[in-house]
């Protein structure tokens, strides 16, 4: 059940991807989040319950690991193509599994260090693909943030699997959500006194509506995933980021971004180091 709930996560997070791209257009980084994240709040209000102060505290670091990982990463998505920045942000799984095999003890067998070694060779011919549109992956603003929303996403994947052992997947998505919100309220404010006169008024936009009910969606089956019994963290990581197919099409399609002939086949060489990942941790589990 748990790897279906995965498969329907994945497919509603690369819709999201899209239609993030797509708020951009009208409003900037932290307004979209912002907005999103605080109707996603209102959908999830329901399920607000009591906890202790130990509870709220796991919820509050794991907010300003997802909101590191949002702001960074919708930062890239603004100044990098989104067939480029969805293939840099399905490297994620490589950390999620190596970090994870670390924290529980175990090795990389043979396929996933195969999976490893399939997915960087990608990036490097990725980076080379991007760099005909005017890209250094060395020198670009874009990609270092998006190397950020990777590794704080990585991070908070990880400490999921740690607080679901005794924690209910609607009490952590609803107070993190609330939480979230927060954090990126006071973000707003800053870059509002900050930045008085380049400041750019909220304009309002269905598409932020898309993006809050395909994100609450997504993560609820995400959460009720990991709850289940042999859930894996590595292999639900895997299915997750399988949502670059999803965003890597659409995005082609809505957006007429160029190159992409060269990119799908830097994906596909992705999507086969991932398949090994996901071979070598079955094998595992």
């Amino acid at each position: 059940m748990w790897i279906w709930m995965t498969l329907g996560s994945a497919l509603l997070l690369g819709v999201y991807d899209v239609a993030k791209k797509q708020s951009l257009k009208r409003n900037g980084v932290l307004w979209v989040l912002l907005v999103a994240t605080a109707i996603s709040s209102l959908l999830l209000s329901p399920f607000l319950t009591a906890g202790t102060l130990h509870d709220h505290m796991r919820m509050i670091f794991k907010a300003i690991l997802v909101t590191s990982s949002w702001v960074s990463g919708l930062a890239a998505l603004k100044s990098l193509p989104i067939t480029t920045a969805s293939s840099i942000k399905a490297s994620r799984p490589i950390i999620v599994v190596a970090l994870s095999l670390i924290i529980f003890g175990e090795k990389l067998n043979i396929w996933q260090w195969a999976g490893v070694i399939t997915v960087i060779i990608a990036l490097w011919l990725l980076s080379r693909s991007s760099r005909k549109e005017g890209i250094s992956f060395t020198k670009s603003r874009g990609v270092a943030c998006m190397v950020v929303s990777v590794l704080t996403g990585a991070a908070s994947a990880l400490f999921d699997k740690h607080i679901m052992a005794d924690m209910q997947p609607l009490f952590v998505q609803s107070w993190a959500n609330v939480y979230i919100t927060a954090m990126l309220g006071a973000c707003t404010l800053v870059q509002r006194f900050a930045a008085k006169s380049e400041f750019k008024p909220f304009k309002w936009d269905w598409t932020l509506v898309i993006i809050a009910v395909f994100i609450t969606a997504a993560d609820m089956l995400y959460f009720f995933a990991l709850k289940q019994d042999g859930a894996l963290l590595s292999v639900i990581s895997l299915i997750r980021r399988s949502s670059v197919i999803v965003t890597f099409t659409l995005g082609a399609w809505l957006f007429k971004e160029q190159n992409i002939k060269n990119k799908a086949i830097d994906l596909a060489i992705i999507l086969l180091g991932l398949f090994f990942l996901f071979w070598g941790s079955s094998i595992v589990g």
